[in-house]
């Protein structure tokens, strides 16, 4: 079993509960519309019973959102990494691995997109600082790859179209209600197609 998989099938632990449930409600209501004794109530333990956990509503919501940073940045370079170990890798093959990975966290993390675009500002300033120079090296793995594969394409204009392409696959939370979407299969194969006709449309003519 790869560690991909392995990751998604161990059991969560109280603390990645929490996690989960308060990122779900303060996308649904926002960060000042959750109490803790309702992000207590979605994981059956008392209000109190959180701070055995984390301080407070604001580390929580750290926690997400340099969490998720930090493993959307863990999950590229280990791909790159484990692409450079095969030694007969391709930049198309890679890149596709990079596509998949986000669209995954853009259909199983959704809340955490809509946090991102909601609350990043209500972070301390040296954890919003953090998520955006996670952020920062995370495009820069993309645009590594990209340029690898279409190496005509100016390191700037490849910078801007990973952005671009970003802003596709983390729409997910806005295309509609998640049981009116054609299925996570379907919509996962649209995506990736989508982005990679980003890319290709990218390349100078």
């Amino acid at each position: 079993m790869s560690t991909h998989a392995a990751a998604r099938v161990a059991a969560p632990t109280r603390r990645e509960q929490i996690l989960r449930e308060a990122a779900r409600l303060f996308a649904e209501r926002g960060f000042h519309g959750v109490g803790v004794d309702e992000i207590g109530a979605a994981v059956g333990i008392s209000g109190p019973g959180l701070y055995r956990h984390f301080p407070g509503k604001d580390a929580m919501l750290a926690e997400l959102l340099v969490g998720i940073s930090e493993r959307l940045l863990e999950g590229g370079r280990l791909r790159v990494t484990e692409d450079e170990a095969r030694g007969d890798g391709s930049p198309e093959a890679l890149l596709d691995a990079l596509i998949e990975g986000h669209i995954d966290f853009a259909l199983d993390d959704r809340p955490l997109i809509t946090l991102h675009d909601r609350e990043l500002d209500r972070l301390r300033d040296t954890d919003r600082k953090r998520v955006r120079r996670l952020q920062r090296e995370y495009v820069e793995v993309w645009v590594g790859v990209v340029r690898a594969l279409y190496p005509s394409l100016p390191e700037n204009r490849a910078r801007v179209t990973v952005h671009a392409v970003f802003g596709l696959l983390n729409s997910t939370p806005h295309l509609a209600r998640p049981d009116a979407l054609p299925g996570r299969a379907a919509t996962a194969a649209l995506l990736h197609r989508l982005a990679r006709g980003a890319f290709a449309a990218a390349e100078p003519s």
